[in-house]
């Protein structure tokens, strides 16, 4: 058996909603967990006070597949198969969705990307990979992808990281080691442990929050 990889266009989908405040404004962009569509993360989003003076953009997975118990359509941003291919792809079309956003919307260059669960990877590599001004990565839930480099990470400015303790999925171990890498990259880091679980927190809104007002500043 030969087995060959193709290239092929597919459509995706995103969310946008723009600033309460007049002029241009820095974007946000989120990225959803596994088994979840953009609406799920732009909900989360728009409940950091902070996100009414940012363009909201919430970029849904290119892989839609149905939520078995509900009907739902649901996405995934990758699987273990073709890795290296499906991260070259979602990076290009987190590009095309940016372009997009630019030339519908009046916005500033910079870009703050957050992720929770299995979009915590997008984020960070959407952000190393990104040709406008990144202003920080938040990241909930997951680690931080181990294929970047040292160099790339150095690119981002800030990062906040966040985990619930009693979360089985990101371990307090692996979110001490990529406090550590960051800091090591010279990534000013914000770590915040909260009680809970795999989720998105009243914590992490209220870190998330500052964490704009800082990279809006």
């Amino acid at each position: 058996m030969n087995e060959r990889n193709i290239a092929t266009s597919i459509h995706g989908r995103y969310l946008a909603v723009p600033p309460v405040v007049s002029g241009p404004a820095p974007i946000l962009v989120g990225f959803h967990g596994y088994a979840e569509d953009a609406e799920a993360q732009l909900e989360r989003l728009r409940a950091i006070p902070e996100s009414h003076r940012w363009l909201v953009v919430s970029i849904q997975a290119l892989h839609r597949f149905y939520q078995r118990r509900t009907n739902q359509v649901v996405a995934s941003w990758m699987t273990r198969q073709d890795r290296e291919a499906a991260i070259a792809d979602n990076i290009a079309y987190v590009a095309k969705c940016l372009d997009a956003v630019a030339a519908e919307y009046a916005a500033l260059p910079k870009i703050v990307f957050a992720g929770f669960s299995q979009g915590v990877a997008m984020a960070f590599r959407a952000a190393v990979h990104s040709d406008r001004e990144v202003a920080g990565v938040i990241a909930v839930g997951a680690d931080v992808p181990p294929e970047i480099a040292p160099h790339a990470l150095q690119r981002l400015p800030a990062a906040l990281i966040a985990r619930g303790t009693s979360d089985e999925w990101y371990t307090k171990e692996q979110f001490a080691k990529d406090e550590q890498r960051l800091r090591e990259c010279s990534v000013n880091v914000r770590a915040v442990e909260f009680n809970g679980g795999h989720e998105w927190s009243a914590e992490v809104v209220k870190a998330a929050s500052e964490f704009l007002q800082n990279a809006k500043a």
